[in-house]
């Protein structure tokens, strides 16, 4: 069989299916109705199916192998419309594919409508998103894993990175509501120490709020591993609000009105020094921080 049908016959088919009329076609394409019949019948010979029947004076109707090639039809068409946008995005300098790691802790509400925005701004852009533990993020940047890392501030970071504060996150002091300490009424660092108290590991992370001022301290990779303790009773610790927020959580933990807390944590972008960001990333990046800034 020659496969020389072409994508303008798979369009006049698909048509004239939707409207079940070669001269309405015909009318809507400007074209003279015997040239869209031809272009039927050539793709009819060219697929070695008949896919309409035809009776004087009545509509096309699709036959049993024209209504199952009808889908496949359309999907192909998507194919090809989504190529050349691709295509198109890319002679422009679009990026083709955005990889995208951040830190699980991060604000969930401003980076999925910043994706929302994005996937609107740049249609046939890929997009894969990833999130992990501290630490995992600036790893999967190293390694050439994700193109774009949003995390926390702090001290260790790989010198062949750079980076940028886009906002910050404010930090406070929580417990369960069964705690001892949650019914107290503004503590003090002497009553926040004779309890247990959870930290972010590791202990040279750099976050604010990583100063162990209990004797006793247990620590987590993930300030949701250290919530889900907190539910539980089993110490107090500094969260960035919105975890202590989180519906999961919000009805099993208070916060405390303590004498100290730790400054805000800074949101940052993250790229490699070798591979500067695109014209998609510096827009997701640009949305990420307006949203960060609307939670306040």
């Amino acid at each position: 069989m020659a496969e020389q049908w072409n994508l303008e016959q798979l369009r006049i088919f698909l048509r004239v299916a939707e409207l079940r009329s070669f001269s309405a076609v015909a009318r809507e394409q400007r074209k003279a109705q015997s040239a869209i019949s031809n272009a039927i019948a050539l793709l009819e010979a060219d697929l070695g199916v008949t896919l309409f029947e035809r009776s004087s004076g009545r509509q096309p109707k699709l036959t049993e192998n024209g209504s199952a090639l009808l889908e496949d039809a359309r999907e192909l068409l998507r194919q090809c419309e989504h190529l050349d946008g691709r295509a198109l995005a890319l002679m422009r300098g679009q990026e083709a594919l955005l990889r995208v790691a951040q830190d699980e802790a991060m604000p969930y509400q401003p980076v999925i409508d910043s994706l929302d925005e994005l996937a609107s701004r740049y249609p046939f852009l890929e997009v894969q998103l990833a999130s992990g533990a501290q630490g995992d993020v600036a790893r999967k940047l190293v390694e050439r894993r994700a193109d774009l890392g949003l995390f926390f501030h702090h001290e260790s970071i790989p010198a062949s990175l750079e980076r940028r504060a886009l906002g910050s996150v404010e930090m406070v002091t929580g417990c369960a509501v069964g705690h001892p300490l949650a019914g107290e009424g503004r503590v003090t660092r002497q009553q926040l120490a004779r309890h247990r108290q959870l930290l972010i590991t590791p202990q040279q992370s750099g976050y604010p709020g990583g100063e162990a001022i209990s004797p006793q301290v247990w620590r987590a990779d993930s300030f949701y591993a250290m919530a889900e303790l907190l539910m539980r009773g089993l110490g107090w610790a500094w969260l960035p609000r919105h975890v202590v927020q989180y519906p999961t959580y919000q009805a099993h933990m208070v916060e405390l009105d303590s004498e100290w807390r730790p400054p805000a944590l800074v949101a940052e972008l993250a790229w490699r020094r070798d591979a500067p960001l695109g014209p998609a990333a510096q827009w997701l990046a640009e949305r990420f921080a307006v949203h960060l800034r609307a939670i306040g």
